[in-house]
């Protein structure tokens, strides 16, 4: 699991069958200090998430391939939860 803040959402005209229907975002992962922890990434939200937001993010394949039923999905990142303010 990792900590990350969201930082926007993408908006795709094409996208992966397995990916119809779910919500992307881009989440900047971060480090134990609050400070940027690599790349930011595309995660499947389905809580609703909103620009700001701190988010607990699962990078576990086969457990986002199950969240979408498919095993040959591409997606890699989803958002477990939301961390409390």
């Amino acid at each position: 699991m990792h900590l990350g803040s969201v930082i926007g959402r993408a908006t795709a005209t094409v996208k992966h069958p397995t990916l119809e229907g779910w919500r992307l975002i881009v989440v900047q992962p971060l480090d134990a200090r609050g400070g940027a922890d690599g790349d930011p990434v595309l995660a499947l939200d389905n809580l609703g998430c909103g620009s700001g937001d701190d988010v607990i993010l699962t990078s576990d394949g086969p457990a986002v391939r199950e969240m979408v039923g498919s095993n040959n999905s591409p997606a890699r990142w989803a958002v477990l939860g939301l961390k409390d303010r």
